[in-house]
């Protein structure tokens, strides 16, 4: 083929020149770099569009309302509690456990400073200030107690000791125990009328029966009144002096915080 038939096949397309050839291979670099960016943007829209949405915050739960002539409703770790306007009648069972050290000397839910010695006891929905007395159910030990502060608040405990109320019914070592929760009565064990009726005053107990007459004889000048009364605890025999007494409950409020700005800080009054 001549020169001049070979320039006029490459002018007519049939050869490609390099110029030419040059140019396609580019133009096919450009065609899958724009098809592979195509694809990834796609697999990035599907990424994004299936990633799950953080679930929306559920709405806090409004207090329940007080019913009228009720205590307001309180709230511990995210439950709603509603107080009992009263104890008459009370009576329960269930599981008791303590709090001592890490909680001794801070404020309690009465605004008590908390004396792990002293005999009191949390619970979730009695009256602050109620008189209760808790049985051991197994070794039947008793002990009675001033609720002056909320709780627990730990699977279904029902009640929480003082370490000097768990010591007396033997409940430090195990953590735990079964115990009957009545409110304060005497006959039978049976429950009184709190807000009515006679009510003294516990300030000691004493192994002793020495040591309690000493202190009967101090304080009977001063408050009048002043007895020993006998309690057995099964395995040992206590000396509990007392003093006072009123009719009402509201009159044995008054006269327990008269005790206690005159010296005797651990005292509590007792329905007889």
């Amino acid at each position: 083929m001549t020169l001049l038939a070979r320039r006029a096949n490459r002018e007519a397309g049939a050869v490609p020149s390099r110029r030419q050839f040059g140019a396609s291979r580019l133009r096919q670099t450009l065609a899958w770099a724009s098809a592979f960016a195509l694809l990834l943007t796609l697999l990035a829209g599907c990424s994004t569009r299936s990633r799950p949405l953080p679930p929306a915050p559920r709405p806090e739960a409004s207090a329940p309302e007080a019913r009228p002539g009720e205590p307001k409703p309180y709230k511990a770790l995210g439950q709603w509690y509603q107080p009992l306007p009263d104890a008459k009648g009370f009576r329960q069972e269930g599981i008791a456990s303590w709090y001592g050290p890490d909680f001794h000397g801070k404020r309690t839910s009465s605004g008590e400073i908390y004396d792990m010695h002293a005999m009191t006891a949390a619970h979730k929905t009695l009256p602050l200030g109620t008189l209760v007395r808790v049985r051991h159910l197994q070794n039947q030990r008793s002990v009675e107690l001033r609720i002056n502060d909320r709780g627990p608040f730990v699977g279904h405990r029902v009640i929480d000791l003082s370490y000097e109320a768990a010591r007396q019914l033997g409940v430090i070592g195990p953590g735990t125990a079964a115990v009957e929760v009545v409110a304060i009565g005497v006959a039978a064990g049976s429950p009184v009328d709190l807000y009515s009726g006679n009510f003294t005053f516990q300030v000691g107990a004493f192994a002793s029966r020495e040591s309690a007459e000493r202190l009967r004889a101090e304080l009977n000048p001063r408050f009048g009144n002043a007895h020993v009364v006998e309690f057995d605890r099964g395995d040992r025999l206590f000396y509990r002096v007392r003093v006072g007494r009123t009719a009402s409950l509201q009159e044995a409020v008054a006269y327990e915080a008269h005790l206690v700005r005159n010296g005797y800080p651990d005292a509590f009054a007792v329905a007889e």
